[in-house]
């Protein structure tokens, strides 16, 4: 499918997305968790010293609700988005 594809490519290390800022990172992450894990499994929120944690879980949490379809759109929206800006620079 298209969104597996793209999620190839944001996967691939050392690839055009390796590069991309800590912010697009949780957007890409956010909407892959979205799309991919099962509506009432997100986990408890991590403790305060897990900063890295804490920042996945917030972002992810920020589209609760969000129909899988629409997160699969918006995650190749947002690749799309990136490889387009890396693709300029």
């Amino acid at each position: 499918s298209l969104f597996e594809e793209k999620c190839r490519i944001a996967s691939q290390k050392g690839g055009e997305l390796s590069k991309i800022s800590n912010e697009d990172q949780l957007c890409l992450y956010k909407y892959f968790k979205q799309a991919t894990v099962e509506p009432g499994n997100m986990p408890k929120k991590p403790g305060m010293l897990d900063i890295k944690g804490r920042a996945k879980w917030e972002a992810w949490k920020s589209v609760e609700g969000m129909s899988k379809e629409e997160a699969m759109l918006k995650y190749i929206e947002k690749v799309d988005s990136l490889l387009s800006s890396v693709a300029q620079d």
